[in-house]
């Protein structure tokens, strides 16, 4: 049976509706949703491959017991397991008190399993021990909109994009992190060429493109740049007294302050042009309405709760928001990393945006559980949560849905804390990622396309999520999960009040109570319901109780939910990066995302034409840096700190600054023999958001003499069988001091193994190598061996196919091999090349552009299909190019035009 059901993509916070299609109880396919408010019916290339991630291969599949962590362990039945769980934490809490156990959780799961973990911690446990990925991503988003506008409520929508006059993105990239929020900046540019981009980033990124003006700052100078805007806009007269007056606070108190940073000081600063910084704040105030756009850049910082004012000043400044087109816009790193915050999945807030050491919303919470009290000792945040299980202070940690092995700074204290802990439960879809191989209990969950609930997205769209398919094996919903193990701990306890606290039966009644606890609050969702999400379609909040709809923008009355309804300027002075630049450590490592890939790539991971932008881990670097190290593009470099290091190849790549390299945050140990950048990112904090400073590390780069290189390509039949392999080959990667493993394909998956080592591997090692790759027979095999030169390589074909390739010692080759074997380009009669010593294809391979990356279409086989008379609606029903995020739509409109007069003329 075929049907069609309505979901979320589970990347972004932009929140995409998807359509997933299913067959038999099995997922086949996704497109975007056309009556989604978010994208429209656009997804971008992570979106437009989820079907290709329901592969149950890669999952956890039952619950597993360990002996012994990072071994194989034992199959138990979920009575068992969970009342083991109750049983160990239960003792730990006698023992030695409600705040040695704690909950580390993410902005991935729903809202609905969001609230009943921070039950589980605040009301029956007794501890403010339960915090979120999301402190990694967007807690200083939170703090900045609390500090200045009263309460965490980006006040903006989608909507807006099109109406600004000027659009301000500062510490993001929404052409590669928010595609779709790009799509919407782009048609607002094409619908009215006036409209002004200002991008400010210590990189000319990807968004910068489009941009009318780039500052590239130094690293961490953001404050900086808004305080001499500012600057600006007070001196020329710019900024909105009437506004200021009636609406705000704290302005004289900031505008004394900001006379310090002139243009000429913040050129200084920020290593910017003082015309440029006065260009900006020129078009801000006065080129129509001003929206900024902010992400991680501003977030991930010492004092990134600052950087968010310093943004947000601009606006109150401007009297730039509650207008159409207008006001300070924080982009959502996760799909419900706003759901959390609305339910208090942090450990300095409970649900509804209370505050934890506010004593009367303490107390209103407890009434609305019915509990005693909810505890008032402020609870561990993510850093801090990692330290204290390293000190013994926390002895338990229950981990769901994240993988802090990978994703939190400073990666050697992380991995030493999760060794020490006393016992460590993963909740998790996936039981090979980094985190899995500490835990003494692994308990699968459903993922997306399985799971049910609600989430919440950037500009406060909640969006009703259904399951399309049954979880495979095992695996259960993260709620289902929660409160089963919650009745078993109360019962531990002696809770007479457990079956109360916890009584759901099916999700839509924790939805309800969770509605409950909004009434008369700033995000008060008391009208929705999970009948009107699914007759009506998303709904933004505020949706009070007697509303008709939801709140497209905020504070269009000039009122903020404050004490005096007014929005408060705070007197906020540059500060550097936690990390500075000195003799030893004279390099700023910047990071950032790809496109194709999410977090550390355990779902995106798993499919292989996602690594056909970027396939293997490299550090791009200015030529400068790379001259004064000895260094070219394929080199292998080490990079290091006092915190620790990594190897990894290096790139001579544009839009960077002398002294600053770039190096996406998704490559670990799942595909490189070390952490990544997190192995040498500081773990300092901001003050008030707690946030760490997870863009900006400073290091030493130097070349590492591997002169002896080795790669291994294996197609595969299967995205089935080239993860298994793929599995097999990441027990490889501690064998040399330089390695890595990843995927490629489009007609065919291919596994790609590099290595490099100081001498000639042994033969064993070689052999070892075959066999792990399934290239150790000798039927079909072709060998060369130089052993003066100490080459050793061998290709292996099956049924005039190439199977596979192993080169050592030369592998000038792998480049155009990898392609030749993704697409099945070699014949019989040219596999003989496969050894051949030069990086240049055989004639016969024609070099391909890649057109529709979401679809990953190139422009060979769009030519093959207009050969055979096709259009565009027939391009994008055979092909799907063009059908999901729509950016490549020009290109193919230009081709199809072009291809007729062509054919023309050769006749």
């Amino acid at each position: 049976m075929r049907t069609e059901v309505k979901s979320t993509c589970c990347y972004c916070g932009v929140g995409c509706g998807v359509l997933i299609k299913t067959e038999n109880g099995k997922i086949e396919g996704v497109r975007g949703d056309p009556e989604h408010p978010a994208n429209r019916g656009r997804l971008c290339t992570k979106g437009a491959t989820l079907h290709l991630t329901a592969d149950p291969s890669c999952r956890l599949l039952y619950p597993e017991s360990r002996a012994v962590r990072g071994q194989v362990g034992e199959r138990v039945a979920w009575d068992g397991a969970l009342d083991a769980a109750a049983e160990r934490f239960a003792e730990t809490i006698r023992r030695h008190g409600p705040d040695s156990v704690a909950f580390y959780i993410s902005g991935q799961l729903m809202t609905e399993d969001y609230y009943v973990f921070n039950k589980l911690a605040k009301g029956l446990i007794g501890t403010n021990n339960v915090d979120t990925n999301s402190r990694l991503c967007m807690s200083s988003a939170v703090a900045g909109y609390k500090q200045t506008l009263g309460v965490d409520a980006p006040p903006c929508s989608y909507a807006d994009i099109a109406q600004a006059g000027v659009i301000f993105i500062a510490g993001a990239n929404p052409a590669i992190a928010h595609p779709i929020v790009f799509r919407y900046i782009e048609d607002a540019k094409a619908a009215n060429p006036d409209l002004k981009i200002i991008v400010a980033d210590p990189r000319r990124s990807e968004s910068a493109e489009i941009a009318d003006l780039h500052l590239p700052l130094k690293p961490g100078s953001d404050i900086a740049l808004f305080n001499g805007m500012l600057h600006v806009l007070i001196a020329e007269g710019l900024v909105d007294h009437a506004y200021i007056a009636a609406h705000t606070n704290g302005f004289a108190e900031l505008a004394e302050r900001v006379r310090n940073y002139s243009p000429t000081v913040v050129a200084d600063l920020c290593g910017l042009p003082a015309a440029a910084i006065i260009q900006a704040a020129r078009w801000f105030a006065g080129h129509g309405p001003a929206l900024s756009l902010y992400c991680q850049g501003l977030n991930q910082s010492a004092h990134g709760t600052h950087n968010n004012a310093g943004i947000i000043h601009l606006h109150l400044a401007t009297g730039q928001i509650g207008k159409a087109g207008a006001g300070p816009f924080s982009l959502t790193g996760q799909p419900n990393a706003m759901g959390g915050r609305e339910v208090g999945g942090l450990a300095n807030l409970l649900s509804a945006h209370r505050d934890l050491d506010n004593p009367e919303h303490r107390a209103e919470v407890a009434r609305l559980w019915g509990v005693s009290a909810v505890p008032e000792k402020p609870g561990k945040s993510a850093v801090d949560l990692f330290a204290s299980l390293k000190t013994g202070e926390i002895k338990a940690v229950w981990i769901a849905c994240t993988n802090p092995a990978h994703s939190l700074p400073n990666q050697a204290a992380v991995r030493d804390a999760l060794r020490t802990a006393e016992y460590v439960v993963l909740q998790e879809a996936y039981g090979n990622t980094d985190t899995a191989e500490f835990a003494d209990l692994l308990l699968p969950a459903s993922s997306w396309g399985e799971k049910h609930g609600t989430v919440t997205n950037s500009e406060r769209c909640i969006t009703r999520v259904r399951s399309a398919v049954e979880a495979p094996g095992e695996a259960r919903h993260d709620w289902k999960i929660v409160v089963d193990f919650a009745r078993r701990l109360g019962r531990q306890l002696d809770n007479k009040d457990v079956e109360r606290l916890f009584p759901y039966a099916v999700v839509e009644e924790i939805f309800n109570e969770h509605r409950e606890t909004t009434r008369g609050r700033d995000l008060d969702i008391t009208g929705l319901s999970y009948p009107l999400l699914e007759t009506q379609g998303p709904q933004q909040w505020p949706y009070p109780q007697g509303a008709a709809g939801g709140k497209l923008r905020l504070y269009e009355d000039g009122r903020f939910p404050t004490a005096d309804g007014r929005a408060k300027f705070i007197a906020i002075d540059h500060q550097t990066t936690a990390d500075r630049l000195d003799a030893d450590y004279p390099i700023s490592l910047l990071s950032g995302r790809l496109r194709d890939q999410w977090h550390g790539m355990s779902r995106t991971g798993t499919v292989p034409r996602l690594f056909n932008q970027e396939d293997e881990p490299l550090l791009a670097m200015h030529p400068c840096d790379m001259r004064h190290r000895g260094l070219e593009t394929g080199d292998i470099a080490m990079v290091s700190n006092r915190r620790g290091e990594f190897r990894v190849r290096v790139a001579e790549r544009g839009g960077l600054q002398k002294g600053r390299v770039w190096l996406p945050m998704h490559w670990g140990s799942q595909f490189m023999n070390s952490p990544g950048a997190n192995a040498v990112v500081s773990d300092a904090v901001d003050p008030y958001s707690l946030q760490p400073e997870l863009k900006h590390a400073a290091v030493q780069i130097r070349k590492l003499d591997l002169p002896y290189p080795l790669a291994v390509l294996r197609r595969c039949s299967s995205q089935t069988e080239a993860l298994a392999l793929i599995q097999r080959a990441r027990l490889s990667l501690s064998a040399y001091p330089y390695a890595t493993v990843g995927l490629y394909g489009r007609q065919n998956p291919v596994v790609v193994f590099r290595a490099a080592a100081e001498k000639a591997v042994a033969e064993v090692a070689i052999a070892e190598l075959d066999w792990l790759f399934g290239l150790d027979g000798e039927a079909g095999a072709i060998v060369y061996l130089d052993a003066s030169r100490q080459i050793a390589k061998k290709a292996i074909a099956e049924n005039g196919r190439l199977l596979g390739v192993r080169l050592a010692g030369e592998t000038l080759a792998q480049a155009w091999l990898k392609q030749a074997m993704a697409e099945d380009d070699l014949d019989a009669t040219m596999i003989r090349f496969a050894l051949a010593p030069t990086a240049k294809p055989p004639v016969s391979l024609a070099p391909r552009n890649i057109v529709c990356k979401c679809a990953d279409v190139s422009d060979v086989q769009i030519v093959r299909e207009l050969a055979q008379g096709a259009d565009l609606a027939s391009l994008q029903e055979r092909l799907k190019c063009g059908s999901f995020c729509g950016g490549c739509i020009p290109e193919i409109k230009r081709m199809v035009a072009e291809y007729a007069p062509r054919q023309a003329a050769a006749a």
